[in-house]
């Protein structure tokens, strides 16, 4: 596709000026052109940059103009407004003026939120984190009734007298052990105070965190419960090695109560803001999805679901997997976890690859 003609295309999109069918089509060749999706995510930031120093102009123009009024006014001389510190000399003389306690207000807000940036280390202002803190307690208290219903009406015998979990998030773990380790983020279970896994099969059991990285934003979880069956062979291995450019990748997670199916490609090698700890990855991803394991075709696990651009489509970035062997590494004196070596997935079709692995992805529940 010509460049300018590809330009005008990425401008219309991002002015909702496409039509639905036209959108569509775009959206298919940028799924299967990693170049041309590459361009409309990088040509999207640029647009993003020329708005926000449009903003900054118009910000400074105001500023600009409310000085002229007050020195018209005779509020202040014209040599205390060249004076560096003039914000600060203004807000101690002339509190009780409006128009610069106005100015002040302004500037203060802005100064908190990039020391605020700047503290945590990390530029995560245009990125949000793949958790779904929308669970519908009616729908829970709903099923919680009908598993009472079912029991009375079978009579059977009730395996446990725990009562019913109502869980204020959901997000997704996956095993990285069999004997019941699982991997999922730190932002994932941040102030949980109870966390329960869930498998396929909506058993529940309960797990503690034994590992919590906020930097990398990796958390592994123990699971404690009798009842949990342990997994001799996990079918996926973990790889150290970086994935490729444009390479084809899958996810399973829960941003729904039942396991969904993702599928995109590595559009870049680092993450949000040049991160080399993760990646880009062009994939569809919905508040749930956090902490779900990306694959490669091979059955490796290459990295962890993470976060998504707020405003980008299909702009979702991933903690890379050699983060995990550094996690296991920091409690190895503690906790025994063991990486699966073998593979039995890799000669495997893509069908068959998910069957196996669908019973090793777990939605990780807290409250």
């Amino acid at each position: 596709m010509d460049e300018i003609l590809l330009i005008d295309t990425i401008e219309r999109l991002n002015k909702g000026e496409m039509s639905a069918q036209e959108k569509a089509l775009f959206q298919e060749l940028r799924k299967n052109n990693p170049e041309i999706d590459q361009m409309v995510v990088e040509h999207t930031f640029f647009l993003q940059q020329l708005e926000k120093t449009a903003e900054r102009k118009n910000f400074k123009s105001i500023l600009n103009s409310v000085e002229k009024k007050l020195i018209n006014g005779g509020v202040i001389n014209k040599n205390e407004s060249g004076f560096k510190g003039r914000v600060i000399f203004l807000w101690k003389r002339y509190k009780r003026t409006i128009e610069v306690a106005a100015c002040i207000a302004l500037l203060v807000s802005i100064l908190t939120a990039t020391l605020v940036s700047v503290y945590t280390g990390k530029k995560t202002s245009n990125i949000i984190p793949l958790v779904d803190n929308r669970v519908d307690h009616k729908l829970n208290n709903f099923q919680n009734k009908l598993n009472e219903f079912e029991n009375k009406l079978n009579n059977a015998a009730v395996s446990s007298t725990r009562p019913a979990f109502v869980a204020n998030f959901r997000a997704t773990g996956f095993l990285i052990d069999g004997s019941g380790y699982i991997v999922t983020n730190a932002h994932v279970i941040n102030n949980a105070k109870n966390l329960i896994v869930e498998n396929i099969k909506g058993e529940q059991f309960e797990t503690v965190p034994v590992y919590t990285d906020k930097i990398t934003d990796l958390s592994i979880l123990k699971v404690i419960d009798t009842s949990f069956k342990k997994i001799k062979i996990l079918p996926y291995s973990f790889t150290r090695f970086a994935g490729q450019l444009g390479e084809r990748v899958f996810s399973l997670g829960y941003p729904r109560e039942e396991v969904v199916y993702g599928e995109g490609y590595i559009s870049s090698k680092s993450g949000y803001s040049g991160d080399t700890t993760s990646y880009q990855i062009s994939i569809s991803a919905n508040p749930g999805n956090s902490g779900g394991p990306v694959i490669n075709q091979h059955g490796e696990v290459i990295g962890i679901l993470s976060s998504k651009e707020f405003n980008a489509d299909g702009v979702v970035f991933a903690i890379k997997s050699n983060n995990i062997y550094k996690a296991i590494k920091a409690i190895e004196e503690s906790e025994n976890i063991k990486l699966p070596f073998t593979n039995p997935i890799r000669s495997l079709d893509r069908v068959s690859q998910v069957k196996k692995i669908e019973d090793c992805v777990f939605m990780v529940k807290g409250n």
